[in-house]
């Protein structure tokens, strides 16, 4: 009999095989519990969220780049003044962990009618809920299991902090039923480098089988192989991780075109990480994610000290010297900050966020470029800024002007159609642009990057969204100025080759990426990669475009 085999949207190339483990039962609060006063409600809650907050803060410090994000946005939510709120709401009649249960429920509800960036919070929120009723009741959090031997894990979907917790020795695979390519579980399992599908919605997680492989290049999630089929597939990504590990750089196809291969970072302690990798600089230095503690508005000189340690990396990476890349604040209803708080918005992701917030509070933007170029003057690396969330080609020329009077190179981000379209009149004005294609497949399809049921759209392989790739890349030709691209896609071995054939010329992604990126280009030459291109705009869907891309590049 032939095993059975379920399909989702492959992010984390690699195959792993082994047992199946699934998520612990989470804790829900008594229908008997006891209730005291609302006074004792609200203590109760306050000590464990607090206790909550604090054990995610402190894996948050002992993490790096997104593992360390998440884990910190989590414990913010935790100790969230909102959230307790609404328990107080609910602290007349109920217990805490009824409260609790109650108020998130609420809560939850809110953040769906909103939706977009939202709406992916309910998830965290979620896990929280499940944290501080686990503490509450004196049990053990919900989580990962830890098994004693290499294992692969399936679940209906994954909060962001059980994810950052995985340690990759012992869960070598993920299948999760719900998610999309740039959910936070694809980035984090991206980051630890463990294979992954996501989007399997015919997993069979509940009632799970004795063993599985998970084929994260394919997409394929194979139900109890034929241990032949999965030694199979284990050694032959065996050898191609092999084939990577030995790439050293730089980034070039087989006949010499150079593409620059970049690492994504966040902090200091991930630059350091990622500067181990054969990079020729970081690609994407999100900024934000250095304050999500921070109450209050950092000075210019604390801004300084703190980009310096990322500039300071770059200089002593593999190759030395490459460029920074630095993103100034995306911040928004995914990554909130305090002190660049806009309040709340009907739909906060098509709302005031990234360069939006200099509108009602340009000092920021000010404040931050004076703290990018006081660093910049002491680095020995190539520093360049660039904007995110830029809709028309006037906030690109005021950005463009705010960084050149400070002596920095100036560019933009285009996740907005609007950008995209408009990329010749948008590059006349900065220097460079860089592609976040995370964003731009959101907004191009309409469709919530994090939704399971249109995973299909946000696929980075759709023919309509590498056609605004195509189009970008001709208008930096035409310019002769360089485009990347730092989203998740440029993490793809396979997509690589197609986005160098369309005339990208760097390719930003997580560092664990690096190397299988780097190894893939130099495989193949420029002309192989351009007729990838073609073949990957020429396929009606995503799943078309990679089977036409690898007969290509066979």
């Amino acid at each position: 009999m032939s095993p059975v085999v379920h399909h989702g949207t492959p992010v984390v190339p690699g195959a792993a095989a082994g047992p199946v483990v699934v998520p612990g039962p989470r804790s829900e609060a008594p229908a008997d519990e006891a209730f005291v006063d609302h006074d004792h409600t609200v203590a109760a809650f306050a000590a464990a969220a607090a206790t909550v907050a604090q054990r995610l803060t402190d894996r948050a410090q002992h993490a790096s780049g997104a593992a360390a994000e998440v884990l910190q946005a989590t414990a913010a939510m935790a100790s969230d003044r909102g959230l307790a709120t609404f328990v107080g709401q609910q602290a007349d009649t109920l217990g805490p962990a009824s409260a609790t249960t109650a108020a998130v429920e609420k809560l939850a509800a809110m953040f769906r009618q909103a939706g977009g960036l939202m709406a992916e919070r309910v998830t965290d929120l979620l896990d929280v809920r499940d944290r501080v009723v686990a503490e509450l009741l004196g049990v053990p959090e919900p989580g990962i299991p830890q098994p004693d031997e290499p294992s692969v894990l399936f679940a209906d979907d994954l909060a962001p902090a059980d994810t950052a917790g995985l340690d990759p020795r012992r869960v070598v695979a993920i299948a999760i039923a719900r998610g999309g390519s740039t959910s936070h579980t694809a980035i984090i399992a991206r980051q630890l480098g463990i294979p992954c599908v996501v989007g399997v919605a015919e997993l069979p997680w509940t009632d799970p089988p004795a063993a599985a492989l998970v084929d994260g290049s394919s997409g394929e999630v194979v139900l109890d192989p034929a241990p032949e089929l999965a030694q199979e597939r284990v050694r032959a990504d065996a050898e191609r991780r092999a084939a990577s590990a030995a790439w050293e750089g730089p980034g070039r196809t087989k006949d010499g075109h150079a593409v620059q291969v970049l690492a994504n970072v966040q902090d200091a302690a991930g630059a350091r990480v990622a500067a181990q990798q054969p990079v020729e600089g970081f690609g994407l230095y999100r900024t934000e994610l250095s304050f999500l503690d921070r109450s209050s508005e950092p000075t210019v000189d604390e801004q300084a000290e703190i980009y310096a340690q990322v500039f300071a990396a770059a200089a002593d990476s593999v190759d030395g010297g490459g460029k920074v890349v630095v993103r100034t604040l995306d911040a928004g209803s995914d990554k909130p900050l305090r002190f660049a708080d806009m309040g709340d918005e009907p739909n906060p992701a098509l709302g005031v966020r990234g360069l939006r917030i200099a509108r009602e509070r340009p000092e920021l933007l000010a404040h931050q470029l004076d703290g990018i170029a006081q660093a910049a003057r002491d680095a020995g690396t190539d520093v360049w800024v660039m904007a995110p969330m830029v809709s028309v080609p006037s906030e690109a020329r005021e950005f463009a002007a705010a960084a050149r009077d400070r002596g920095l190179r100036a560019g933009v981000m285009i996740e907005t159609p609007s950008t995209a379209v408009l990329a010749d009149r948008v590059l006349a004005e900065v220097d460079f642009v860089s592609i976040g294609t995370n964003d731009l497949s959101q907004y191009t399809f309409a469709a919530d990057r994090m939704s399971s049921e249109l995973t299909d759209l946000t696929d980075p392989w759709q023919p309509g969204l590498l056609t605004l790739v195509e189009m970008i890349a001709a208008a930096g030709r035409r310019a002769d100025k360089p485009v990347g691209v730092c989203g998740e896609a440029a993490a793809d071995p396979l997509l690589a080759c197609v986005l160098v054939g369309l005339g990208i010329t760097s390719l930003s992604c997580a560092a664990p990426a690096v190397r299988g990126v780097g190894a893939q280009l130099a495989t193949v030459s420029l002309e192989q990669c351009r007729r990838a291109a073609t073949a990957a705009l020429e396929a009606d869907s995503p799943t078309d475009a990679r089977d036409a891309v690898r007969a290509v590049l066979a």
